[in-house]
């Protein structure tokens, strides 16, 4: 069999690599004689060398490699980086798993994505089970974005997603391998044959939404995308971003990625429509909450300026001429 990659992008967060390279160290046979590749996107600390210490006084250099980058150019950048290190390695490799800095991947995760790939060559990426710092399931397979499904994350109303689509805008976690749209790039394992026929990650986004594309992009080219939730990765999320610390204002560049993902799938007009059914239901969630009829359901943690940064960005972004700029996929129905 090809061997497997493991792709890992590191900015500044040396400690939290070592930790999930100590939890690959026991998986090895599953890599079929691939090797993980940690990428550093330029870091500026001490990331390099706490990395290249461990993987020397740890013994692991015989399947592990540090690739310093020159730049941070984000999570796709890196990804790509080392997805061309592996072709260099091994131009026939099997698949490539995407993981990120901060998870550490439980006993068998790399067997089950593999497996699962063998088992069906129309998969071209699936996604394992993500858990939390309590060992609870996060939603990792989801729907794919589109303007109506921004109406029902905005709203928060139940009767309304049930309506809509059936789910909850974000679907429960289920304990069967499912089909579905895209999984989380925390833990996502690309068959080479898709990296062949849809190209790289685009760079345009500099983090968040990249794998969404991506996902897309594979489905367009008649590729699925499964999520395996035998294959278990815990995930400290927002360890290296930030973003999710409660009440903090969300970094301009999830923005960027939100609207370049909805120019690229829907056009400009999509992503203006997006927008407004957004902020139709973002006002139903803030008359609901004066009027006491609800509407909290756990997310007061959201960051603050959410609908000035959104909406604002949006309508400059289009005034500038930004949007011209963005590729278009192939026609995508709303």
């Amino acid at each position: 069999m090809s061997p497997i990659f493991v792709a890992i992008v590191n900015y500044r967060t040396g400690g939290l690599v070592v930790d999930c390279l100590a939890s690959l160290a026991p998986m090895l046979a599953d890599l079929r004689g691939g090797r993980v590749i940690v990428v550093d996107n330029a870091s500026g600390d001490d990331s390099e060398a706490v990395i290249g210490r461990a993987i020397a006084e740890q013994g692991w250099s015989a399947w592990a490699e540090l690739l310093p980058l020159p730049r941070n150019g984000g999570f796709a950048y890196g990804n790509n980086a080392a997805i061309a290190r592996a072709r260099e390695l091994a131009p026939a490799f099997d698949a490539v798993l995407l993981l990120n800095p901060d998870t550490v991947a439980r006993t068998g995760a790399i067997r089950y994505l593999a497996d699962h790939l063998d088992a069906n060559p129309r998969t071209g990426i699936v996604g394992a089970s993500i858990e939390n710092e309590a060992g609870l399931p996060e939603s990792s397979a989801h729907p794919e974005p589109s303007p109506l499904r921004e109406l029902e994350d905005a709203a928060r109303f139940a009767p309304l997603s049930r309506w809509l689509s059936g789910s909850d805008a974000a679907w429960k976690p289920r304990s069967t391998p499912h089909e579905c749209d895209w999984v989380s790039g925390a833990c996502m394992a690309v068959r080479r044959d898709v990296l062949d026929a849809v190209g790289p990650m685009d760079e345009g986004f500099f983090l968040y939404f990249e794998e969404v594309d991506f996902c897309l992009r594979a489905r367009q080219a008649g590729w699925q995308c499964w999520f395996v939730p035998a294959a278990r990765v815990l995930h400290f999320e927002g360890a290296a971003t930030g973003i999710r610390i409660a009440r903090r204002r969300r970094p301009a560049y999830w923005y960027t990625s939100r609207r370049r993902y909805f120019v690229k799938a829907f056009g400009v007009a999509g992503l203006l429509r997006a927008d407004a059914l957004w902020a139709v239901g973002r006002f139903s969630l803030v008359l609901r909450r004066a009027l006491g009829l609800g509407g909290r359901h756990g997310r007061d943690d959201e960051p603050t300026w959410l609908a000035l940064d959104l909406l604002l960005g949006d309508v400059k972004a289009l005034l500038r001429g930004e949007l011209r700029h963005i590729p278009r996929l192939a026609r995508h129905a709303a």
